[in-house]
């Protein structure tokens, strides 16, 4: 018996309303999508990922080093071409000889990942995440963004039973043209509509099940409309479709669109109850999968967002406000940042063996008895208090953040004390997120998160940051 044991998810914390989006151009294109989230300016499908497999690592007692494999799946990469897990690996602390794969071009990606996952041996993660972006007058309007993790082991609660494909050539219903960030559509309503619905009913009708024990269905959702529009075909009740749908609170994300609604799905049945998740991706193909069995969860609802208005989304997503930037105030080479990483992404400090004192960063001398050591590794807490504030305002940031600060607008820098037990403390800055920088205080309560830092030299850098613990 092999399904899912743990999950979790994430969503950014900015939200736009359709009103809003209405208002700014005249009209809205996106079938009942009610609001979406919107990632922040430092914010991609990476750190989306980590923060959802850190939710999914919460719910499980399956030990870190367990896992052997990791299946990622978006079709917004930082990179068009450069393999991203190995990053995830690192800012995750997971065994550097975890297998991995990584599957993108269509939204049928979140399907390839977690089949494979489940098709692999011993402990596997399934990652989707996703952040779509399309032209802003119109089919940028339902794309949203958030990630979802399942942890896939032999002894799951929600066990998968069956999966079946169906594939055939639907050119132009979801494209992104070579170079470009932008998906589009050849806009031909009639035809997509019909041409999906039938390809989800043969993969769907491949299953070879009877459907009467769904009572949760993840239906492919573009907008609100379509999983609604399937259902008679297909023989689920509408109400099981409800329990899997989310996009009118979140927008469409791409490729964990279903996985997202999946959670939502086994958070709301029990026991012996099935689930169907049924995936397309442009092309067109289409995957369901069949499963039996709910998952505790923290992630059954849709955490608060803070609303934005129209032109700090388009700042935020990077539709205006970007520059290129030359030099850097504090330019540090890839090798000199590489050898750095676990630092910035786990805080991994160093002891000394002789006289015990912590040093961070774990490098050069021990800033307490001054012998040249070799220190030992200690992972520091994540959370922490502020003892100093400062706010960068418009102007104020060095080259590197520059871009950040037009997007995001003026940030806060701290120092962060971190008490590593009830008399040892270690001391560093660190840039703020996730808040307004102006109603931090010392004494602040903290937690790390891993973000964008900046990009340079066409390479986006990733660190902790912090952000107020939620009371």
């Amino acid at each position: 018996m092999r399904g899912i044991a743990a999950m979790g998810s994430y969503l950014p914390r900015f939200q736009i309303s359709s009103d809003t989006i209405a208002n700014s151009w005249g009209h809205y294109d996106g079938s009942d999508i009610e609001a979406k989230r919107v990632p922040a300016a430092d914010e991609d499908a990476l750190t989306m990922a980590v923060e959802a497999v850190e939710a999914t690592l919460e719910q499980s007692t399956v030990d870190i080093d367990a896992i052997s494999s990791v299946h990622f799946a978006t079709t917004t990469p930082p990179l068009a071409e450069e393999e991203l897990i190995p990053r995830l690996i690192r800012m995750l602390g997971l065994p550097q000889t975890v297998s991995a794969r990584t599957f993108t071009q269509s939204t049928r990606a979140g399907a390839s990942a977690l089949s494979t996952a489940l098709d692999a041996d011993g402990v596997a993660l399934a990652i989707a995440s996703d952040a779509p972006r399309g032209k802003p007058a119109d089919t940028d309007h339902p794309f949203g963004a958030g990630a979802a993790a399942f942890l896939i082991t032999d002894s799951p609660t929600a066990e998968h039973l069956t999966t079946a494909s169906f594939s055939d050539e639907l050119p132009g219903i979801r494209y992104r043209e070579r170079g470009s960030e932008e998906i589009e559509g050849l806009e031909i309503t009639s035809y997509e509509r019909d041409e999906v619905r039938q390809c989800v009913t043969e993969a769907v009708s491949g299953l070879n099940s009877d459907l009467d024990d769904v009572s949760a269905a993840a239906i492919y959702q573009p907008d609100a409309r379509f999983p609604s529009r399937v259902v008679s075909r297909i023989s689920v009740d509408r109400e099981a479709v409800s329990r899997g749908t989310l996009v009118d609170k979140i927008g469409d994300t791409g490729a964990a669109g279903v996985p997202l609604g999946l959670i939502k799905s086994f958070s709301s049945i029990e026991g012996s109850e099935q689930t169907l998740a049924v995936f397309f991706g442009s092309g067109g193909g289409a995957t369901a999968m069949l499963f039996q069995g709910g998952v505790d969860s923290d992630c059954d609802g849709i955490p608060d967002a803070e609303e934005i208005s129209y032109s700090s989304y388009l700042r935020e997503r990077g539709y205006i406000g970007t520059v290129d930037v030359s030099g850097g105030g504090a330019h540090v080479s890839l090798p000199s940042w590489r050898r750095t990483l676990d630092q910035r992404y786990r805080l991994l400090a160093g002891r000394c063996p002789e006289c015990r004192a912590l040093a961070f960063p774990p490098e050069g001398t021990c800033p307490e008895c001054h012998r040249d050591v070799e220190f030992e590794h200690v992972e520091l807490p994540r959370t922490g208090t502020i003892r100093a504030v400062t706010v960068i305002g418009q102007g104020g940031a060095p080259p590197e953040f520059t871009e950040q600060q037009r997007q995001d607008g003026e940030y806060g820098v701290a120092i962060i004390e971190l008490g590593v037990d009830d008399e040892e403390t270690v001391t560093l800055p660190a840039q703020l997120t996730d808040t307004d920088p102006n109603a931090v205080d010392v004494g602040t309560e903290v937690q790390a998160l891993t973000r964008k830092i900046y990009t340079q030299e066409g390479v986006p850098r990733y660190g902790v940051k912090f952000t107020p613990t939620e009371s």
